[in-house]
């Protein structure tokens, strides 16, 4: 199955966070840790909150932490969440819009059902604090809490 890169950027913020728990961070530098979209964090940050799994401070010294511990957030709930219920098929469109000519028989939407079923439950067997059990070397990193030297790729033109 691929995930979306909403799904994707959750992970990553939810990972960062996970990182140094207690720590805010900014959006600018989980943007910077992981070389993305400062606008698509703002909304996947938003989500984030809205699920209860940030909590945001506004202003001067502000930021996000994680609202719950590492360890009671489970991988397949953010999944779940952020990438939504339904299989990427026809047959599975719960508003009518399933026009396949063989639904009522054929046999692939419950194979797809099962396969999504033990992917989903693979990821309910995990938590963000076991995605962070090595917290000390993804904190090197992604230079959590430090600056981020330049390298000549990332250097602005003069």
């Amino acid at each position: 199955m691929k995930l979306t890169s909403f799904t994707d950027y959750s992970l990553r913020v939810l990972i960062y966070l996970a990182c140094e728990p207690g720590r805010r961070a900014t959006i600018a530098e989980i943007a910077t840790a992981f070389e993305v979209s400062e606008n698509h964090l703002t909304k996947v940050v938003h989500f984030l909150g809205q699920a209860g799994w940030l909590a945001t401070v506004r202003g001067k010294g502000g930021g996000m932490q994680l609202a719950r511990e590492a360890g009671t957030i489970v991988v397949g709930e953010v999944v779940r969440q952020t990438e939504g219920a339904d299989l990427p098929a026809e047959c599975f469109d719960r508003d009518g819009g399933n026009t396949c000519t063989i639904a009522r028989v054929c046999r692939l939407h419950g194979v797809l059902q099962e396969a999504a079923d033990a992917f989903h439950a693979v990821l309910d067997r995990y938590t963000l604090a076991d995605l962070v059990h090595n917290r000390t070397t993804l904190s090197r990193m992604l230079f959590i809490g430090r600056e981020r030297p330049e390298t000549p790729a990332r250097r602005q033109p003069s």
